[in-house]
């Protein structure tokens, strides 16, 4: 028979921990950018351009796990300010690539130097070591449910 690691109360509450802790740095967050006068979504559709400029909309969609008119909603509205563009693909002209305009790459600058005040201000008083087991461990969760939502695919 198998060791029992941990107790039921214990898995219960690490994820009701792990929620709150999303929850909370999500509200937080949004509070810390409501100066820039843009949204959680649409920084994270910025911040995914600007590792890799001129991705589908599908793409986009799919890495932001965003339904596709969801996302077609946020890029209008992006578009109409001016932080992106759409343009044709070259080989199918049915697929939309997205596009950071110049406005919005000054953005993606200051919502850098705003995250990483941010994360400094609530990673503070946690070590480099506890921080790389807690990265590790999260990692392996990750690709435990990965595998669990693989192995499940209906």
């Amino acid at each position: 028979m198998p060791k029992k690691l941990h107790t039921i109360d214990w898995e219960l509450h690490l994820g009701y921990l792990i929620h709150d802790v999303s929850r909370l740095r999500r509200s937080a967050f949004d509070r810390c950018i409501k100066p820039l006068n843009v949204t959680r979504s649409q920084w994270w559709v910025l911040a995914y351009l600007s590792r890799e400029d001129g991705m589908t909309q599908t793409r986009l969609a799919e890495e932001l796990d965003v339904g596709k008119v969801a996302m077609g909603g946020l890029i209008d509205r992006l578009e109409r300010a001016g932080f992106v563009r759409r343009e044709p693909d070259p080989s199918d002209r049915r697929v939309k690539r997205i596009f950071l305009q110049p406005r919005s790459k000054r953005l993606v600058q200051k919502m850098r130097k705003i995250n990483h005040e941010f994360n400094q201000q609530i990673l503070a008083d946690l070590s480099d070591n506890a921080l790389e087991t807690t990265a590790r461990s999260l990692h392996v969760m990750k690709d435990n449910l990965l595998g669990y939502l693989r192995d499940t695919e209906a």
